[in-house]
């Protein structure tokens, strides 16, 4: 692999026939996946589905038993799977710092894939303005020089995802970026991954939730998993409905839309009178 960016391509992620088998267990089976340039897929299922193993597999943080997968052009298991990592952006609401940076410097630290800044190195001019401009743009200028220990749960996200983008990436994956978060914070970060969608067009998208609620507008694609397969994926609203959804949580839910956001309510249980 070059030290630039992997060939341009119209195809982000493909996943075909996926198992993922640790001690025996089947984690994932026969799963496959397409992620096209420009395209934000939500990945959904109950805790314990799958989900955060796909992921692992889309940050190339692990390798499937079979099947293959190819990310940003580059088959796992004949690429450095390191340097592929430092072209993908991920965004881990769990992310720990040991140190007391300011909110650019863990945003510059996405430029060494490192969780503290690396000894004598430093950033240049141009890399400051960016990661400036990315704090702008989620609306964290206010908080540039302030300590991460300071900042809420929200700024925080908004803070790892400017992070994530500092390295200019072509796929960004976001496992749970609301986890954690009240209302207004909740709703300031998906306007905020609404607004970054919007501005970088070429940008490809993985949300792993499992809240419909935490579905940013922008959301093209979903996938629903369930006991490690494949319950329906294609074009968010065919596959984000209330019968998919009821198979996929094994529950009965209602499933809307209003002003391009999705909700769940569970079905009445039987025998219970109404208000």
């Amino acid at each position: 692999m070059s030290s630039s960016h992997p060939l341009d391509t119209a195809t982000v992620v493909r996943v075909d026939e996926v198992d993922v088998v640790r001690d025996g267990n089947h984690l994932l089976r026969s799963v496959s996946l397409t992620v096209g340039r420009g395209e934000h897929w939500a990945v959904l299922g109950a805790n314990g589905a799958g989900k955060s193993t796909l992921l692992g597999l889309l940050g190339a943080h692990t390798h499937p038993s079979r099947g293959s997968v190819e990310v940003l052009g580059h088959r796992l298991g004949r690429v450095d799977m390191r340097e592929l990592r430092s072209f993908i952006g991920h965004v881990n609401p769990r992310h720990t710092l040991q140190s007391p940076l300011r909110v650019r410097d863990v945003v510059l630290t996405g430029l060494t894939n490192t969780p503290e800044l690396v000894p004598r190195w430093s950033p240049s001019a141009e890399e400051e303005h960016r990661a400036d401009g990315l704090l702008a743009m989620l609306g964290m200028s206010r908080k540039t020089d302030a300590a991460w220990s300071t900042l809420s749960q929200g700024e925080r996200g908004r803070t790892l995802i400017a992070r994530a983008l500092m390295p200019l990436p072509r796929l960004l994956l976001l496992d749970e970026p609301a986890t954690g978060l009240d209302v207004a914070a909740r709703e300031q970060l998906l306007s905020s991954l609404d607004t970054l969608r919007a501005d970088h067009p070429d940008l490809a998208t993985v949300l792993v939730t499992h809240h419909l609620e935490e579905l940013p507008t922008s959301t093209t694609h979903a996938l629903l998993i369930r006991d490690g397969e494949t319950v329906v994926q294609g074009a968010a609203d065919d596959v984000l409905t209330t019968d998919h959804v009821s198979k996929c949580f094994d529950h009965p839910v209602e499933i809307s839309r209003l002003a391009g956001r999705w909700s769940a309510r569970a079905d009445r249980a039987p025998g219970v009178a109404g208000v």
